[in-house]
């Protein structure tokens, strides 16, 4: 059975052993850092499957931290929580742009954290359903969803966990507009009073990193994205 292991980055360290302690119970492997500078040196030498990460921390903050950590190819693919004291929209809106999964706000139930945490880890290892072959094909990109993999003329490109559950929410249903509110209830999970900007930024990233096949992803003005039934 392999464990999968957890990076906690909290400069905090009764809260760093309190997210450690109800992970462990979950059967979770867990690493603690201290500072950005430390957790970015172990992400050098060491592979995690998800990264919590506090946004006050000394030196680099987290939001630098993560943005440093979206920046390299390797790293680019680990689902983040953010982590923080903070409830205002405006970190919540920065920490999605940089590319992170979730946003945990202090103070927080630690079994709400590790209910979040399985949530992401159970979407980036998903598995096919019955005998039902996942994979699905639009042009140069193909998208196979038991080993979370996307390629572009057969390249694979890297998608943080979010962006994967956004294109294969939009390739799910091809040729049916998808409005931003349903976009945030469907993979973000939140209320779409909190902000549509969010999936515009994510839309924005994924056609980039899909480069000229990312037109497949059409802009329907006044409602939504679709992906086009044309290709």
């Amino acid at each position: 059975m392999k464990y999968q292991k957890i990076l906690i980055v909290e400069d905090d360290k009764n809260i760093s052993n309190l997210v450690k302690y109800n992970l462990e119970k979950a059967d979770l492997l867990c690493e603690d850092k201290f500072s950005g500078e430390d957790a970015l040196k172990y992400l050098d030498t060491h592979e995690v499957d998800l990264i919590i990460l506090d946004i006050m921390l000394p030196g680099i903050n987290g939001l630098e931290t993560c943005k440093k950590i979206k920046r390299k190819q390797h790293l680019s693919s680990i689902p983040i929580i953010m982590l923080t004291a903070k409830g205002e929209e405006i970190d919540r809106i920065v920490g999605f742009e940089l590319g992170a999964d979730d946003y945990v706000v202090k103070p927080f139930s630690p079994r709400e954290l590790v209910l979040r945490v399985k949530a992401i880890l159970n979407r980036k290892d998903s598995k096919k359903v019955g005998n039902e072959i996942e994979i699905y094909t639009v042009g140069a990109v193909k998208v196979d969803i038991p080993r979370c993999e996307v390629t572009v003329d057969d390249k694979e490109i890297h998608l943080t966990a979010m962006e994967f559950k956004l294109l294969v929410t939009l390739i799910q249903r091809k040729g049916r507009v998808q409005t931003r509110d349903q976009l945030l209830d469907d993979v973000w999970n939140l209320d779409a009073d909190v902000t549509t900007r969010t999936v515009d930024t994510h839309i924005k990233r994924l056609r980039q990193k899909m480069g000229e096949s990312g037109n497949i992803i059409e802009t329907v003005r006044g409602y939504g994205y679709r992906l086009s039934e044309k290709v």
